[in-house]
């Protein structure tokens, strides 16, 4: 019964006088096999004590009446019944089957109790949980030894907590549930502090607050089942098992499962699809971690699939606090309570489905509370575990692409339910799921500057600005660990060739040539990929363009003397949706081609100075879209990728000069990037900035209303072909775009309007010259040039 997973000191076990079993029991069926197995001396078998035993209640008010106030010191042993589903395939877990007999098999009722008895007597055994001195439960619970009623509560949640860890040594460690959170965290004499303190600043009563926290706290908490979770999961599984093929890794499980022992885990996957939760349980129930608490939006809680998820575990928190100070507690609390009793979490830091396919940037408010658990000492470390979940082909990719373009987003519900489960019916290959290196949050924490400590006057603003830069370079840190094990699957890589050939179709042998430099590039960096080596061959790439063509997103023309394929039209964001997923891994080439192109424009000598400038203006200019390192790791990767393409780069230009054939080279590397991967970015950019220009700089900017403006300015610019793609012509790019802006001081006006209206000119200048170095940068690669295939 001690709360926390040390085994029990010595002392406590030797020779008591007496032993008390506190019986949680249901019913009289119940209350019976435990009285045999007393009398039989199990207390003596599992403890080794012959000492006379007392039984009593597992009953705050009998415990309270009965225990609190003893003068000995017994030793205190909680003992349950442990009912058992019927054994499958060497797995006892509870099936739709089993609820024919309109029964829980885990919490059968008296008449099945009575029929297990005598049917089937291995489902149910006795369980002792760990048990301790009355004296040690004093200890362990100074601050309400002195209230008996609060003490009474406190031996009985220790209880429940000592049965439920010896029933999952027994069931698997999947079936990890908490029990009476509300009432524990209401009983914290911190917590409680915490709200008369709330009461005091904001003037209400302590009764009213209170009833606001409790209130919170029930519609907060996840009220688990093992009964559920194992129907639900059953239920949900061919949403996702009938269309992917899931594809992880054993030996990243095994490395959690280690380090699961000794720390509460917190995943935090890439958010591409609504089954990303559904996929990276199932991996998980398998692997018999336990399940975690899955922290969910609200427009998720509708009916049916709200009180089912909540009992499976997901945790439906408001989208928005405002001022609200005691959610904003009672949150802070759930969480350091579920990481101080090591339950693991897992939320979606990037706020929402990604729209582009690469990740969006990452939302802060639930790393702040994790790392005030920290600063509170309440819990000693957490690790951080990144997630790459990754769709070979999503099927709900043109819903999120009308959305881009203009569209409303479809409201959550069960009619939309039912169409996105008959919509996953169809087989769309493979749903790569890959665990990234475990961050410990307290070391990372530190080494970004966070004190980890409470902030001091007059330090505070200086302290709470150095916790908030942390929180962020740890979220950025935990980005880089999902791209980094990210993988390029087929359809990401066919994508990329087919977005670069702009409105051209090509044959599988033109594709093939086109591919082929980039599978080299993949394979000499050791990039993580999936069957990508399939479309080396004819029959492997003919599958994967079919598949994509069944999707919608390639059109296939045959009438003529072979196939040819090209993007369908209007499937341009669905193809770069793909494409995006993996996009990252090649933007660093795509910036070394333009900073060349932009030093071969600068005089002999300087030109060295002018393309590491440029280089590191592109990286200013993507700071919204991608995640940089610090430039001097920056620095280093672009070098890298330098000597791939000349391994004499150093020699080269040791007098300032990138050298005369430097564009050959790129070209003879038999492939460009900066048109495949970065144009669509900065088309989207060059739309806000010639925006900006055009407007009246003692305006104020609505943002809603500007990337209204930018879509139906786009299109006719698409139109009039000043811009390359529809997918430049998207809500997501434009508002990293305004970021952009606004992080140049471009947006608010300013005492001087002509200045900013000549800043904004300027913005819009650079960005039609990088966009005419993208232009260049695709007349050399060898896929637009029809003699070179």
């Amino acid at each position: 019964m001690l709360d926390h997973d040390s085994r029990l000191p010595e002392a406590a076990l030797t020779a008591p006088h007496s032993v008390v079993a506190l019986v949680d029991a249901t019913s009289q069926v119940e209350r019976e096999l435990v009285g045999h197995w007393l009398a039989e001396g199990g207390i003596a078998q599992e403890f080794g004590t012959t000492a006379p035993v007392t039984q009593l209640d597992l009953d705050p008010g009998a415990v309270t009446t009965r225990l609190v106030g003893r003068g000995d010191d017994p030793l205190v042993v909680p003992v349950r019944v442990l009912w058992l589903p019927p054994e499958r395939d060497g797995v006892r877990r509870t099936t739709f089957s089993d609820l024919i007999s309109l029964t829980n098999p885990r919490k059968p009722h008296r008449i099945m109790q009575r029929r297990l008895l005598s049917k089937s007597p291995d489902r149910h055994l006795i369980l002792a949980g760990q048990p301790a001195r009355l004296s040690e439960l004093r200890a362990n619970n100074p601050a309400s030894a002195g209230v008996p009623e609060a003490f009474g509560r406190a031996i009985v949640r220790a209880g429940i907590v000592a049965l439920e860890r010896a029933e999952r040594a027994v069931i698997g460690d999947r079936y990890k549930v908490p029990r009476l959170v509300v009432e524990e965290i209401l009983d914290s004499p911190e917590f409680l502090r915490r709200l008369d303190a709330i009461a005091e600043e904001s003037g209400a009563s302590s009764r009213e607050v209170y009833r606001r926290a409790e209130k919170g706290l029930r519609e907060l908490v996840a009220a688990q089942s093992r009964l559920v979770s194992d129907l639900f999961t059953q239920a949900m599984r061919p949403v996702h098992a009938s269309t992917w093929n899931v594809d992880t890794e054993a030996s990243g499980l095994d490395r959690l499962r280690t380090l699961n022992r000794r720390y509460p885990l917190v995943f935090l996957p890439s958010h591409r699809s609504y089954v990303d939760a559904f996929v990276l349980g199932d991996i998980l129930a398998r692997s018999d971690f336990p399940p975690n608490h899955v922290v969910g939006g609200a427009n998720l809680k509708f009916w049916p699939i709200g009180p089912i998820a909540r009992r499976t575990g997901t945790v439906f928190i408001r989208r928005s606090f405002g001022d609200d100070e005691v959610y904003k507690a009672v949150v802070e609390e759930y969480f350091a309570y579920l990481l101080a009793k090591r339950f693991n979490l897992e939320w979606y830091f990037e706020g929402g489905r990604t729209r582009t396919g690469k990740l969006r940037p990452p939302r802060y408010g639930l790393l702040n509370y994790l790392a005030a658990a920290l600063r509170s000492k309440r819990i000693d470390d957490v690790m951080l575990v990144p997630v790459s979940i990754t769709y070979e082909r999503l099927n709900e990719i043109g819903a999120i692409a009308d959305e881009q373009t203009g569209g409303s987003k479809q409201a959550e519900g069960l009619p939309w339910l039912a169409r996105y489960v008959r919509n996953q019916q169809h087989s769309a290959g493979h749903v790569y799921v890959r665990f990234g290196t475990p961050l410990s949050a307290r070391d990372r924490l530190a080494v970004h500057g966070d004190p980890l400590t409470a902030p001091v006057l007059p330090a505070v603003e200086d302290t709470l600005e150095r916790e908030h830069r942390a929180v962020q370079r740890l979220a950025f840190e935990v980005a880089v660990g999902i791209n980094d094990v990210t993988p390029i699957t087929v359809n990401s890589l066919t994508t990329l060739v087919l977005l670069g050939v702009h409105e051209r179709a090509l044959t599988r042998a033109e594709l093939r040539t086109a591919i082929a430099p980039v599978l080299g590039y993949i394979e000499h960096r050791g990039l993580p990929h999936g069957e990508i080596a399939t479309l080396r061959d004819d029959h492997g790439l003919a599958v994967v363009l079919e598949q994509l063509a069944i999707a919608k997103v390639v059109t296939v023309y045959r009438g003529g003397l072979e196939a040819v394929y090209a993007i369908n039209a209007g499937a341009h964001l669905e193809a770069a949706f793909y494409r995006n997923s993996s996009v990252h891994w090649f933007v660093n080439r795509a910036i070394l081609e333009l900073a060349i192109l932009s030093a071969v424009e600068a005089p002999e000598g300087d030109q060295l100075r002018v393309g590491w400038e440029a280089a590191y203006r592109l990286r200013d200019l993507l700071k919204f879209e991608f995640f940089f390192p610090e430039r001097a790791e920056f620095t280093s990767q672009l070098t890298a990728e330098m000597l791939l393409v000349d391994q004499d780069w150093h020699q080269r230009t040791a007098a300032g000069t990138v050298g005369a054939d430097v564009l050959a080279r790129l070209a003879d590397s038999g492939f460009m990037m900066a048109h495949r991967v970065l144009r669509s970015f900065f088309d989207a950019q060059l739309v806000v900035a010639e925006r900006l220009a055009a407007r009246d700089p003692v305006l104020p900017v609505d943002k809603k209303m500007f990337v209204d403006e930018c879509l139906q300015v786009g299109r006719q610019m698409l139109l009039q072909q000043r811009l390359h793609s529809p997918e430049s012509v998207s809500s997501e790019l434009f508002g990293s775009a305004l970021k952009l802006a606004d992080n140049h001081n471009l947006l608010t006006p300013a005492d001087d309007p002509a200045d900013l209206a000549a800043r904004r000119s300027r913005f819009a200048d650079e960005l039609r010259a990088i966009s005419g170095r993208i232009s260049r940068a695709a007349t050399l690669d060898p896929s637009n040039r029809l003699e070179a295939l």
